[in-house]
């Protein structure tokens, strides 16, 4: 009988993890570690530094690193913090809906009706997204203003005496603007969910007796939910820190918490209560986000 090496005997599972080590999977570890490493150092590691500094606090250009709750205590109890919070998580919500029941139609038009043409239509959704994100933030500001192009067309028809002034500098203005700039992220994966629906399904419930609004309700609403959730979160998670937009066209009614995080960080010389309240947007965003993933699956299970 052949004898075991002593270091196999020592150690009985050094075999087995010699095996995993010349496996698949200890291959594509390998490989995918590096990437993950750089991904971690490039998200976490930012998101850590924000959350250290949350717990601090600053007198000019000085940083006390003493622990305090002072900052989450300002962000949470000050009225014109929690104002700002609420308006922006009212518009971004507001947003993201009127984004998805936008752009929702438009990707289900080309997946079902696209035809060969579905590249063109998707390439022609895109062409907006090749000039500059101010640029179009911009043209927004010359459509609403008190002389643009939404004025000057109504009084050309006489439907209006006089220049409205209630198109630009609100928050009206900013859910436009963002809707715009945001549509086309927001079909493509919805265009990706419907293109994924086995077509037979839809045809057996036109056979069971389903008319096309109750086989939309029943089959493709439900199965293209993924893309539609995708699509939601993709545009409020973003719009909730969106600083731009609310800068050029909100005016005093569609400031959003961004601008005041970016105060902080500016002109207040205060990055831990910039810190606090980045984190606090982020964890409130994070439950919102959460509950409305809930909801729309709530939503599509009633009307099934």
């Amino acid at each position: 009988m052949t004898a075991l090496p002593a270091s196999t005997i020592a150690d009985p599972d050094a075999p087995a993890r010699a095996h995993w080590k010349d496996s698949d999977e200890a291959k594509g570890l390998m490989l995918v570690s590096p990437t993950l490493l750089y991904a971690l150092a490039l998200l976490l590691l930012p998101i850590l530094i924000v959350f250290a500094y949350s717990f601090w606090s600053q007198d000019y250009l000085t940083i006390d690193h003493s622990f305090t709750l002072d900052n989450y205590r300002t962000a949470l109890g000050e009225p014109i913090y929690q104002d700002l919070l609420w308006r922006s998580l009212t518009i971004s919500l507001v947003v993201s809906l009127i984004t998805v029941m936008v752009s929702y139609p438009i990707a289900w038009f080309i997946s079902f009706h696209g035809g060969v043409h579905k590249s063109l239509w998707l390439f022609l959704i895109t062409v907006p997204c090749w000039t500059s994100y101010l640029l179009r933030v911009m043209s927004w500001k010359v459509i609403l203003g008190y002389q643009g192009v939404l004025n000057t067309g109504l009084m050309s028809t006489g439907l209006i005496d006089k220049p409205v002034t209630s198109l630009l500098y609100n928050s009206n203005a900013v859910v436009i603007t963002l809707v715009h700039s945001w549509a086309a992220f927001a079909i493509l994966p919805i265009f990706v969910s419907l293109e994924k629906i086995d077509r037979s399904l839809i045809e057996a419930a036109h056979d069971l007796g389903d008319n096309k609004i109750r086989s939309f309700l029943r089959v493709t609403l439900p199965l293209s939910l993924p893309g539609v959730i995708s699509a939601f979160l993709i545009v409020m998670i973003p719009t909730v820190g969106d600083y731009v937009t609310p800068k050029l066209v909100g005016g005093k009614d569609g400031v959003m918490i961004a601008t005041a995080i970016q105060a902080q960080f500016g002109k207040g010389a205060n990055w831990p209560l910039g810190a606090a309240l980045s984190v606090t947007t982020m964890v409130v965003v994070s439950v919102m986000a959460g509950a409305v993933v809930l909801a729309l699956k709530f939503f599509v299970r009633r009307i099934r």
